[in-house]
């Protein structure tokens, strides 16, 4: 199944296609921006903020057209009384149900972060901190998760400075029996087949020896993923399946069961992967979806999704799809001030009950 050469950017344009979550990614690189400017709103003493300081930071938030047209693009989430930029009401709901899911959850939030740390084999149970607060926002952690979560449970989370990097530090795991016992959620799949789930995106052609070579590596010898790196004869098979299995974790501990591929690969030295994590995604189409949309490169897990939607949603999730279904609305509702009475045209899949 892997490849012998890293693929090439036109390797990638050539994949099957999605369209439910090219779809998908269509709001979904938008709602990245409205949540970049929706935070800088929130971290302000007043909640409000200068549009002349979003103008500042147009380029660096890729708002490609401006600033000012950015957030007319988007009255059910922004509005605007000159000079200062504001949330709508309605926009600072869903972000007070999302923190309230996000506190909920908390001990759900401690597991995900165990099993992550559980996962880093490679470095003995360590990860570099910094790389959990690039995913902090997949794992559904508070901003403050330091004080919060790591700081209140030293049973289970040490912070200590990074010997290899000035200034940085290191999170590790904290030896304790319970936080070595975890099953790997393919594990559920496994009880009726191999290894992994395969869905493959529709239109794909799957001939007969591609399909002979997907069962004979579901048939290899299964590492889990909380199980420590190591070679054994199935060589380079055992490796790639092993990194799938990581993978495969990883995404389920997210709260949208989705991740960009560049804040994955700040875990590869971790959790001891040696291949390209993109090559992973498009070796195993059936298992994971790979889209470029927004020139950033967004892996899902497919097993996770129906109809572009989360087949187990979870609160956090719900909050975040009801931001993404203003996103999608845009300007609909308005002038008329009817927002609520007007999603003509949003695909029923992304449109909250």
């Amino acid at each position: 199944m892997c490849r012998t050469k890293t693929t090439t950017a036109q390797d990638v344009a050539a994949r099957a296609m999605d369209p439910t979550f090219e779809r998908l990614m269509d709001g979904y690189k938008n709602l990245l921006k409205v949540v970049s400017v929706r935070d800088l709103i929130l971290s302000s003493p007043d909640k409000s903020l200068p549009l002349e300081h979003l103008d500042n930071l147009s380029q660096k938030l890729h708002l490609n057209k401006g600033s000012l047209h950015f957030i007319r693009k988007y009255p059910h989430i922004f509005s605007f009384s000159k000079p200062l930029l504001n949330l709508t009401d309605a926009a600072i709901e869903i972000h007070r149900r999302e923190s309230a899911a996000i506190e909920a959850t908390a001990p759900a939030v401690i597991d995900r972060l165990v099993r992550l740390l559980s996962m880093a084999t490679a470095t003995a149970h360590s990860v570099p901190l910094r790389a959990v607060i690039r995913i902090r926002r997949e794992l559904g952690l508070p901003d403050d998760f330091e004080r919060t979560i790591i700081s209140r449970n030293p049973d289970f989370f040490t912070l200590r400075d990074n010997p290899r990097e000035r200034n940085t530090h290191i999170l590790i795991l904290n030896p304790n029996p319970s936080c070595f016992n975890f099953t790997p959620a393919v594990e559920t799949w496994r009880e009726m087949e191999f290894a992994f789930k395969n869905g493959y995106p529709p239109g794909m052609r799957v001939n007969r020896g591609f399909r002979a070579k997907v069962k004979a590596w579901q048939r290899l010898p299964y590492p889990g993923p909380y199980e420590a790196g190591r070679r054994s004869r199935a060589g380079i098979g055992w490796m790639e399946k092993r990194a799938v299995g990581i993978v495969h974790e990883f995404l389920n501990l997210t709260v949208e069961k989705m991740v960009e591929v560049e804040k994955v690969s700040h875990f590869r030295e971790c959790f001891g992967i040696q291949m390209n994590m993109r090559d992973l995604f498009l070796d195993h189409p059936g298992i994971f979806y790979l889209s470029t949309k927004g020139n950033v490169h967004t892996v899902f897990l497919r097993e996770a999704y129906e109809k572009g939607c989360l087949i187990e949603p979870n609160p956090v999730y719900e909050a975040r799809r009801e931001l993404l279904r203003l996103v999608i609305m845009g300007q609909r509702g308005f002038p008329n001030g009817n927002a609520e009475s007007s999603c003509e045209g949003v695909p029923m899949e992304f449109v909250a009950d």
